[in-house]
């Protein structure tokens, strides 16, 4: 709970205004209720306060909510006053440890108005004399019932108001208990930033120490590391020969002393306050715990179980009326003449009865509820000293709290201090692992400028290439629109219009630099600087490339790929123009090697920044597990990518399978087909054979029939269907089966090759010495060929028919023609001669073959190569006239500049002869002008210098000088006319000056005189003013003016008013005069702060007559006070219906201070 102001954060949201505020006093519950508006001020409410409870207002403390009140503020500031807001006074004296405990509460306990039994002396009744006993006793049960009625009454009121007043206390209990929320809230409130403020120290002491920690613990091993990595042999001197030297190692190795003991000192002083920050969070839960231990249930309940009973009462107070009235009637019916049907001993009988009822139960009953409620009344009272209590301690520790929070808050700000002082002094142990991470930087950094010079002679050319191309381009039109329109327009009028003119050269050219780099490549930035003496330790390298590789994966990773899907279109473009660049060092494989290297080197520099940078720094918690949960995102992210690619690799592998059963399938009926034909062609092949060996018997010159022109009678017809795509490749040229692999050339390639090897394989080797090529003729061949075609077909069918031993089996029966079963012998004789002349002709045949082609192949490999050849010197060629005539065109042009810059050589050789002598002659004007400013005298003779040397220009110009000599003449007759005025103005000045300053010392002394006179007068007013604020008012009393009182025979103090002399002064006021007098004064002076207008009301009177009917509710006991016109009891002894004022004073500062 705070004393300040603490204001919360204001919403545009709109909010109702109400009319009366309500303001709730912590310490013993009561509440106050003001009418006022938002426009009232806080400290309005708080004066009212001070009257009301004597709380003076700097000892006052008024929160709502977490929000505590300003004086200077008005209620609306806080959106009051409003009735879902309350505001809770604290009394900031009860808040000490050494303050009294508040005193128990004080209430005057209702007794019942029993009235005395009346007697019949004082109450004569006529039967009191009558002679009949009975009627005797009816008028006795008369005053009996009479008196049971009023005591009942008397103890049902006092129960009532008993009651009302065990409401009160849980009404105020119950104020308490929420004025203990509102101070436990903003305790909390105040700790919670406490807390986060004291987390944030914690998390950031914690890396700080580890980082010092490993500094201290890794310095000897730095220092080892600077020592054994030796400068480069350029950079060496007398005095430095290794990293280590660069540094100061006495004046570093005290620094390490002193920031090892400031460490040590600074972590003892940091678990102290952990510690102590433990202690007060215990003391804060102890205290939240015991101020949400109050507890008003029970007690609610039992008021509502007593109010039952109450309840209970009323029936038996109605049995007691009604007895009263029946008595009554009785009475009154014994007054009448006797009638038969009275009897006065039944009544007497009769209300005997109820007498018995009334002695045995009804009067026991009520005694018993007011003793209920008694006893009630004292628990609730004990209840409410326990929470008066409660609140007192509990808001003494809420502000020992809230000083161990300060005191803590106030720690904390002096350690962040603290920590930034830690952080400057380990600076200088930071900078030893800098050292090296800075020279490994350097290195890669002189490699990177190596290769930014190669890659920038690259781009020199690529642009002096392409500003060629563009002259060139702009040369050829010019040519154009030239033969277009010379035919038209003569040449000197092209020539006056500037149309003659070329674009000229752009010669790029780049000066020299980075000469002074040492001559090193990438390989000597790991030999002269290795990672491993400029790094940090094995143990801290893990972590920091984990966590550097966690950062730039946040950070670094996204820009990266921003920045190479924007770079690699440039690089590739530079690339592709640098290969045709004629520079050294500019070749497309040199200049991605350079690029290549100055990534390389950049990467390395990097690396060395972020480790000198970071150095032993390391990731918070919250950050690393950020860094690591993106990290597993992304991870997860790639794997499902691959997971992804996975699946549709093994769907396409599994769709080739497919695909390859399919043409496998196909394959073996392809097979089978070729199987079957192969045999029916076989068995064709046999027939034809035999009808070719009867034909060879007839004529001896067979070999011509069989090796002759495409006229022989057998011709081969091939027999295999050509449907589909089966047995493409053995039936192709083996020019077109090389180029096989082209798409769209012969069907699938993967069933091409198989087929080939189908029919490469379907003749069998053993049995056919033939070579396999021979069976992949084309059928242009064949038809030029047919008898070798009908030979390659017949062997294997010959081949077949022999025994396996080495017998000839011959040839079946049903196979030779039937002409020839005659003379078998002689015609086996032919057939085995033939046979051996078909063998030898084949082999020749086929030799022939193998070598022709073979000698095709050659030739074809020859002619590639020839025209190879041949589109290189084409190349070349075109190559080389484009050269001769850029080299023409650069003759051309450079015969055209060496022209103009000729012509533009000579103009401004007649430029400068011309500025030259202009020159001369302004230096010449320029020292006269210099000699007449520097003359020494006054200003009027400096005037005169200027008008003489104007005189002096004008006589010595001539017709043929220039304008600018003519303007300067002009210009110093200009200036010594200015200057002439400007010195007779100075001197008009200067007596006006004069004149002024006397004039404003005249009104400087009566300034003077007008300012004391006017602090005269403004005392003279106060005094004034402060002797009518002090004058004593007679007449109509207002707040804030002086009132007189003066001690009346009655003991009252009484107004001295003309008007109307029922003025008296408060008890309050009165209080409060007495504490400041040891004796009761005569007369009291104050500042009237209220007036409360009251009426005299008359005496509750008490029914006497039977016929009174009760009145059970009695009003309500509150300690509200309502501020506002009403009617009081008579303390006064005024006439009833009486006006009159009760005024509340305060004491006047001149009382105060002369009673103190």
């Amino acid at each position: 709970m705070s004393s300040g102001s603490t204001i919360t954060s204001t919403t545009n949201e709109e909010f109702v205004l109400g009319r009366k505020l309500l303001v709730h006093v912590a310490e013993n519950g009561h509440s106050l209720e003001f009418e006022c508006d938002g426009a009232t001020l806080v400290e309005a409410i708080q004066r009212s306060i001070e009257a009301l409870c004597g709380v003076a207002l700097v000892d006052q403390l008024l929160l709502c909510r977490n929000t505590s009140l300003d004086s200077q503020q008005p209620l609306s500031y806080y959106k009051l006053p409003q009735d879902d807001r309350e505001v809770f006074l604290y009394n900031k004296t009860r808040l000490h440890a050494d303050s009294p405990r508040p005193p128990p509460e004080a209430i005057e306990l209702p007794k019942p108005a029993v009235p005395p039994p009346s007697s019949p002396n004082k109450d004569s009744h006529p039967l009191d004399n009558a002679p009949d006993p009975a009627l005797k006793a009816l008028i006795s049960y008369e005053r009996q019932f009479l008196q049971h009625f009023q005591s009942a009454n008397a103890m049902y009121g006092c129960a009532h108001a008993k009651l009302e007043v065990c409401r009160r206390l849980l009404r105020e209990q119950q104020v308490q208990g929420r004025a203990l929320e509102t101070a436990r809230g903003n305790l909390e409130h105040t700790f919670r930033k406490l807390n986060q403020r004291y987390t944030d120290f914690t998390r950031c002491f914690a890396q700080q120490h580890r980082s010092h920690s490993d500094l201290l613990a890794n310095f000897e091993r730095d220092v080892q590391r600077l020592g054994s990595l030796r400068l480069h042999p350029r950079l060496q001197t007398g005095s430095r020969k290794c990293l280590f030297d660069l540094v100061k190692e006495d004046d570093l190795r005290k620094w390490v002393t002193i920031c090892f003991n400031s460490h040590r000192q600074f972590e003892t002083k940091v678990t102290q306050l952990k510690t102590n920050f433990a202690e007060l969070k215990r003391r804060l839960e102890s205290l939240v715990s015991t101020m949400s231990s109050a507890s008003w249930g029970e007690l609610d309940y039992a008021i509502k179980n007593h109010h039952k009973i109450l309840n209970d009462q009323k029936s038996v107070m109605q049995s007691l009326s009604k007895d009263v009235d029946t008595a009554k009637k009785l009475v009154d019916d014994s007054d009448l003449p006797l009638s038969p049907t009275l009897r006065p001993h039944d009544a007497v009988s009769a209300l005997g009865r109820i007498y018995d009822v009334h002695e045995k139960s009804h009067i026991p009953n009520m005694q018993n509820c007011d003793h209920a409620m008694s006893k009630f009344l004292d628990k609730c009272l004990v209840k409410k000293n326990d929470m008066n209590l409660l609140v007192h301690l509990s808001m003494q520790k809420v502000k020992s709290v809230q000083f161990g929070i300060r005191d803590m808050m106030n720690e904390l700000h002096a350690f962040q201090e603290v920590m930034g002082h830690q952080d400057k002094e380990f600076e200088n142990l930071k900078f030893v692992n800098g050292i090296g991470q800075a020279y490994r930087a350097c290195l890669a950094e002189i490699v990177r400028r190596k290769s930014s010079l190669k890659l920038y002679m690259g781009l020199a050319g690529q642009l002096a290439e392409r500003l060629a191309t563009e002259r060139e381009a702009e040369i050829r039109r010019r040519e154009v629109f030239f033969k277009t329109w010379s035919k038209y327009i003569p040449n000197d009028i092209l020539s006056a219009m500037g149309l003659f003119d070329s674009p000229s050269q752009c010669d790029v050219h780049i000066a020299p630099y980075d000469t002074n780099l040492l001559e090193i490549d990438v390989i000597d930035v790991d030999r002269l600087a290795p990672q491993s003496l400029v790094g940090l330790n094995t143990k801290f390298d893990k972590n920091a490339s984990q966590r550097g590789y966690l950062a730039s994966c946040s950070t670094s990773n996204i820009s990266k790929s921003e920045e190479s899907s924007l770079q690699s279109g440039e690089k590739m473009e530079f690339l592709e123009g640098c290969e045709s660049v004629d520079i050294a060092g500019t070749s497309k494989l040199e200049v991605e090697n350079a690029l290549l290297k100055a990534d390389l080197a950049s990467a390395i520099a990097m690396i060395c920044a972020f480790n000198a940078e970071i150095g032993y720094d390391s990731l918070d918690e919250d950050t690393e597990e950020g860094l690591l949960k993106n990290v597993k995102e992304k991870t997860a992210e790639a794997l499902h990518l691959k997971d992804e690619f996975t699946n549709h690799l093994q769907s396409m592998l599994n769709m080739k399978q497919e695909q390859c059963l399919s043409y496998e399938k196909r394959i073996k009926e392809l097979e089978q087909r070729l199987s079957d034909q192969y045999l029916q062609g076989q068995k064709l092949a046999g027939k034809d054979i035999l009808d070719s060996d009867m034909s060879a018997t007839k004529n001896d010159d067979y070999k011509l029939d069989i090796f002759g022109d495409g006229d022989t009678q057998m011709p081969y017809t091939s027999i295999m269907p050509m449907d589909e795509a089966s047995s493409t490749s053995g039936l192709v040229d083996p020019k077109i089966n090389g180029q096989a692999s082209k798409p769209g050339e012969g069907g699938d390639e993967n069933m091409s090759d198989l087929s080939g090897t189908l029919n490469i394989n379907s003749v069998d080797s053993t049995h056919n010495p033939m070579d396999a090529s021979m069976l992949e003729q084309p059928r242009d061949e064949s038809q030029v060929c047919p008898a070798v075609d009908a030979v390659k077909m017949m062997t294997p069918e010959l081949t077949i028919a022999k025994d396996p031993s080495g017998g000839n089996t011959g040839i079946p029966v049903n196979m030779l023609p039937c002409d020839t079963s005659d003379e078998p012998v002689l015609e086996s004789k032919d057939r085995d001669d033939l046979m051996l002349d078909l063998q030898k002709a084949l082999t020749e045949k086929s030799n022939q073959c193998n070598e022709m082609e073979s000698k095709l192949k050659a030739t074809a490999e020859e002619v590639d190569s020839l025209k190879k050849d041949l589109e290189k010197s084409r190349n070349l060629l075109d190559e080389s006239q484009m050269n001769c005539v850029h080299l023409e065109n650069c003759l051309h042009e450079a015969r055209e500049d060496a022209r103009t810059n000729l012509c533009a050589a000579e103009r401004r050789a007649s430029e400068y002869n011309a500025l030259r002598s202009k020159a001369v002659k302004m230096r010449s004007l320029f020292e006269r002008f210099r000699a007449c400013v520097t003359s020494p005298g006054a200003v009027a003779s400096f005037a005169d210098s200027l008008r003489s040397l104007a005189v002096s220009l004008a006589s010595s110009l001539s017709e043929d000088e220039d304008d600018f000599t003519r303007e300067f003449q002009a210009c110093i007759k200009v200036f010594a006319d200015k200057v002439t005025f400007l010195s007779r103005h100075r001197a008009d000045l200067s007596d006006r000056c004069s004149r002024v300053e006397t004039a404003h010392g005249t009104l400087l002394r009566e300034l003077e005189e007008k300012n004391e006179l006017l602090k005269s007068l403004y005392n003279k007013h106060q005094l004034e003013k402060q002797a009518n604020k002090e004058k004593i008012t007679f007449g109509r009393f207002e707040v804030h003016e002086l009132a007189a009182f003066i001690l009346n025979s009655a003991g009252h103090y009484e107004a001295i008013n003309r008007n109307c002399p029922n003025y008296y002064l408060s008890e309050e006021s009165v209080a409060l005069f007495k504490e400041q007098h040891s004796s009761r004064p005569a007369y009291i002076i104050g500042q009237i702060v209220h007036i409360e207008r009251l009426i005299v009301r008359s005496p509750i009177s008490t029914r006497t007559h039977q016929g009174d009917q009760l009145e059970a509710s009695n009003s309500e006991t509150s300690n509200r006070r309502s501020i506002g016109p009403g009617a009081a009891l008579n303390t006064y002894n005024l006439p009833i219906g009486c006006e009159y004022f009760i005024v509340t004073v305060a004491m006047l500062p001149d009382t105060i201070h002369s009673t103190s």
